[in-house]
């Protein structure tokens, strides 16, 4: 059987689509739930995000869309890999607005290309997504 290549999550948030955008695409935003700072470059397809883990990082996140407040996505490294190795995944935020606030889909793709990496980077964010997502909606509930 083949290995995975996706991961999709899907979030009820009781938020407006726009507030949700705005956690996903600004510094303030970003850096309060997804690691613990970042620096967005400029915000269009080609340009970089970065982000740290405490004092693990930069990490670049390469923009590949934008469009506010429905989609957003971008490239980054992927775990365990040697540094400079050009392979990444696409992780992709759709924003659908409910009638109680906005549902959020995230994708992350591109595990298949790794083969015997493939485990060990594909569970490790299978467990990243749950945390991180959890802390988004911690992250806006507060922010109410």
């Amino acid at each position: 059987m083949p290995f995975p290549d996706r991961i999709e999550r899907d979030l009820e948030l009781r938020h407006p689509p726009e507030k949700v955008w705005n956690a996903l695409t600004t510094p303030a935003g970003l850096g309060s739930w997804f690691g613990s700072r970042a620096e967005i470059g400029d915000l269009r397809p080609g340009g970089t995000v970065r982000v740290w883990w405490g004092e693990d990082g930069p990490h670049t996140l390469w923009i590949q869309i934008v469009e506010p407040p429905r989609r957003f996505a971008f490239t980054w490294a992927i775990e365990g890999l040697p540094a400079g190795d050009p392979r990444r995944t696409r992780v992709e935020f759709e924003l659908v607005p409910t009638t109680t606030g906005t549902r959020l889909t995230v994708v992350e793709t591109g595990f298949a290309q790794l083969a015997a990496h493939s485990a060990t980077a594909y569970e490790g964010n299978v467990a990243g997504w749950s945390t991180e997502l959890a802390e988004l909606a911690e992250y806006l509930d507060a922010a109410a």
